[in-house]
């Protein structure tokens, strides 16, 4: 397995991850009364604008040859740390 391989299947896993966290946060917004539900919906939504700018980088990356995916790293990095910490702050606000 080559480090861009191994480098993949760990932003693979994170994402799956992240998604099952929305997915859990998006379940409990449908449960919270109606003023909650909109505060949950909207950064919901925000969460998802930030996951799917995250999966357009990933899809770069992994489009990139073995030579270039290098150059792209910072930028997928990037991304993924802000939809990380926007990730943790949502469940650690709705809990």
């Amino acid at each position: 397995m080559t480090n861009k391989e191994a480098y993949e299947q760990k932003l693979q896993a994170k994402m799956d991850q992240w998604k099952a966290e929305i997915d859990r946060l998006k379940a409990e917004a449908a449960e919270a009364q109606a003023d909650a539900q909109l505060a949950y919906n909207k950064q919901i939504e925000q969460l998802r604008a930030q996951q799917r700018e995250a999966e357009s980088k990933f899809e770069e990356l992994r489009r990139a040859s073995d030579d270039a995916w290098h150059d792209l790293r910072g930028g997928v990095e990037s991304a993924w740390n802000s939809l990380e910490q926007a990730v943790q702050s949502a469940s650690s606000r709705f809990k």
